[in-house]
């Protein structure tokens, strides 16, 4: 398995995983204009694992300044349960830490039973103390 940051040219790829992995759900935002703005304004934060040059997994995250977000973690069903999740969780951590975050968030679906074992197992606390607030500026979807 090789791991590396993921780059715009796996677009692609990872755009097919994710609308192939259950609990994982695709906005707008996530446009290929999208996904390239965030990944240049978070350089070496998101993460890809290739399987003989196939990407098998991804993670995307980003920060603020102070705290990190994690996103789009998703792994090919015929690879799962290989360490393939917490190794690209690992790396993604490692990397925010060398930008100066040490707190990170994810949000995941409430029906997505899967992923929230897998943070729980990871040692992730879900918040009870917090309420999420979406708006999409000049219209479109707001969920």
């Amino acid at each position: 398995m090789q791991y590396r940051p993921m780059a715009i040219e796996d677009y692609n790829a990872a755009i097919q995983l994710w609308q192939d992995t259950a609990g994982v759900r695709l906005r707008d935002a996530d446009s290929r204009e999208g996904i390239a703005r965030y990944l240049e304004r978070n350089p070496g934060l998101s993460w890809v694992a290739l399987d003989d040059g196939r990407i098998v997994g991804t993670i995307m995250a980003g920060h603020d300044g102070k705290r990190g977000y994690i996103q789009h973690l998703a792994v090919a069903e015929d690879h799962r349960r290989q360490g393939i999740a917490s190794r690209l969780v690992a790396n993604c951590l490692e990397a925010l830490q060398q930008a100066g975050i040490i707190k990170s968030h994810v949000m995941i679906l409430r029906t997505n039973a899967l992923g929230e074992a897998f943070w729980h197992r990871l040692g992730w606390q879900r918040r009870s103390d917090v309420e999420l607030f979406s708006f999409i500026n000049g219209g479109g979807e707001n969920v």
